[in-house]
């Protein structure tokens, strides 16, 4: 099917899993262009709520009669393929769709699509970049990987030409964009079970970067995306925004100095000018990056440096980005998507700033493969908080054909402790916990449940 054909002649079309994240918002975008949806899901979610309340028709749980007559059915990666519904699809020859392709379909549809991608970052700078948005009163369609306390919702279908979406480099989803404008915060080894190497996770961002039909906006500090950026056509290179702390970079931050703990401030220079005196309402410095490839986007979108620097300062975070859980005489419990040793490394800085008591790291570890190629680089990351539990590994999709074990991480940390559960690490914690400390979960997996579940434990306890 060639893709921009891709929704010719369809009417009716059936989401399997309608409310994940990465599926609500393009089913909410396809709906307000008119297209007739159903959809199914395991969970009554908040997302799914969001979309009975459109008037979109979700039924709970998975079951061949589920299509109907649909015209074409989307599916996630996370949708094995004995799944009825796409088992069903395939028996009555109805087409189907992995969400990519969809997603990369719909930047298609807008004449600004700002496709923000980096292996770390993208949620936090998607979601920077659209509260400056709204503020601005641009209305902007919306695709982003966490909830964005503004809406209260990952997404959402605007009247604009303006399309913000996440660009995800897992299995080269990106690659199915065209966006207008793209961003490029950063390149680091991940992903390894699907890219092998670095260096094949350099030329994917410069495929990415390519197909950019506007401006490319890049962190001028990431000595990876210099990389690829020199494999680059000419044209495209001489079109790039840079950003960074340099004075030579296109959009830089001066003065850069810490406003209250690990909350920033800077003043946001374009092209040696002084626009504005940022005050970020995130903590953590590496946030001073994502906010200017924020502005940049932004500015280049209509939004004026007095509403940027308003953006900037009234957003507190995405969902799962640096989250407050909860505080309970005196102890602060915190949740955040870090996954990957870097991210956890920014992440632990940034919590130690907040506390003068332990930093308490809970780390569950996401995928078998990632934690198997950066074991050391793990346990050097959660090195750095006073105490360290790591639970179980969460597989997701993988099988355990590395056989690692959380163990291989702990064994390699003073003190740290594996507790495969998250109630006996509630337990463990909610126990030792003193008022001061602060508790920081960390992973890509439902680790969040465990913040929560230890919270609600010392409150017990108290």
């Amino acid at each position: 099917m060639n893709n921009e054909d891709l929704l010719k002649g369809v009417h009716l079309i059936h989401f399997i899993g309608i409310g994940g994240s990465g599926m609500c918002p393009l089913a909410e975008i396809l709906h307000s262009r008119g297209y007739s949806l159903t959809g199914s899901d395991n969970n009554e979610s908040d997302n799914v709520i969001r979309l009975k309340g459109l008037g979109i028709p979700v039924v709970l749980g998975q079951r061949a009669e589920n299509i109907g007559n649909a015209d074409l059915v989307v599916y996630t990666t996370a949708i094995p393929e004995d799944n009825p519904e796409r088992m069903e699809a395939v028996k009555r020859n109805i087409p189907m769709i992995e969400r990519a392709q969809l997603l990369g379909w719909i930047t298609r549809q807008y004449d600004r699509a700002v496709a923000v991608a980096g292996t770390h970052g993208k949620t936090t700078t998607s979601s920077m970049l659209a509260q400056i948005l709204l503020g601005a009163d641009l209305d902007p369609s919306l695709f982003i990987g966490g909830r964005l306390p503004l809406i209260n919702a990952n997404g959402r279908s605007g009247k604009s030409d303006l399309f913000v979406c996440e660009a995800c480099e897992f299995q080269d989803h990106y690659q199915a964009m065209t966006p207008a404008i793209s961003i490029i915060l950063n390149i680091d080894a991940d992903h390894l079970d699907y890219f092998g190497n670095l260096q094949n996770i350099i030329a994917s961002f410069a495929k990415f970067a390519a197909k950019t039909t506007g401006t490319l906006i890049y962190n001028a500090a990431d000595e990876n995306t210099l990389k690829a950026l020199e494999t680059l056509p000419a044209d495209i290179r001489q079109k790039g925004i840079s950003y960074g702390l340099s004075k030579d970079c296109d959009w830089c931050a001066e003065n850069v100095k810490p406003i209250r703990g690990s909350y920033y401030g800077y003043d946001l220079i374009h092209h040696g000018e002084k626009l504005c005196t940022v005050s970020l309402g995130v903590p953590g410095e590496h946030n001073v990056l994502n906010s200017l490839a924020a502005a940049a986007a932004a500015y280049l979108c209509g939004a004026t440096p007095e509403q940027i620097e308003a953006g900037l300062r009234s957003f507190g975070g995405a969902g799962r980005r640096f989250e407050k859980v909860g505080e309970a005489n005196g102890v602060t419990f915190i949740d955040d998507y870090a996954h990957h040793p870097t991210e956890i490394t920014a992440t632990i800085a940034t919590a130690k700033k907040l506390t003068d008591g332990r930093l308490w790291a809970i780390f569950q570890p996401f995928t078998f493969s990632r934690t198997a190629r950066h074991l050391k680089e793990f346990a050097e990351a959660l090195s750095a908080a006073d105490r360290v539990i790591v639970s179980d590994i969460m597989g997701s999709r993988e099988q355990n054909t590395w056989k690692v074990h959380s163990t291989q991480i702990t064994e390699q940390i003073d003190g740290a402790t594996y507790l495969a559960t998250f109630p006996e690490i509630a337990e463990f914690v909610s126990d030792q916990v003193q008022p001061g400390d602060l508790v920081l979960t960390m992973g890509g997996g439902d680790v969040y449940n465990c913040a929560r579940m230890t919270l609600a434990r010392y409150q017990e306890k108290q």
